[in-house]
């Protein structure tokens, strides 16, 4: 296949969902920064099993989309799991959608037939200039997001003469 706005879309949100996962997941607080996070990760999850559905070669589906069809269940079972607050079913099926995500990516950079290993091969500069932009959009969405220390001694708005 060709590269077209789907794939390259799809790409973009692959690499997304690829660096944002172990952030969300090996970070230790669990606030409004891995919320965030996760909203925009579930979101690229499913537009690139979504998307999935319409790159195909000659015409036939392989083993990537049944992949595509279990993440898709995967994913909504751990949205689901954390509005119930099932944080153990949470954390294993957002754990095993990424593990998938991993597969799907490593079978797709490896292959020598697959687009981005053809890409990198045609037109480095264009696939690392891909992969700079989406790591300094998941730097700068990290930034933006984190929570905020607050200097040693720094006091609570308030907090100041006349206080209790």
């Amino acid at each position: 296949m060709d590269w077209n706005s789907l794939l390259a879309t799809h790409v973009v949100a692959a690499l997304y969902a690829l660096l944002v996962g172990p952030i969300n997941i090996l970070r230790r607080r669990r606030d409004r920064a891995h919320h965030l996070l996760g909203y925009t990760w579930a979101a690229s999850m499913y537009y690139v099993c979504g998307s999935s559905f319409w790159i195909v070669t000659d015409g036939h589906y392989s083993w990537l989309h049944g992949l595509s069809l279990l993440t898709i269940v995967t994913v909504s079972l751990g949205v689901i799991a954390a509005v119930r607050r099932d944080i153990r079913a949470h954390a294993m099926n957002m754990a095993g959608s990424y593990l998938g995500l991993l597969i799907a990516f490593l079978f797709a950079a490896t292959v020598p037939s697959r687009s981005i290993p053809r890409l990198l091969a045609d037109d480095p500069g264009t696939a690392w200039l891909t992969a700079a932009l989406v790591a300094a959009g998941v730097t700068a969405l990290y930034l933006t997001v984190r929570p905020r220390r607050r200097p040693v001694g720094s006091r609570e708005l308030g907090a100041g003469v006349g206080a209790p």
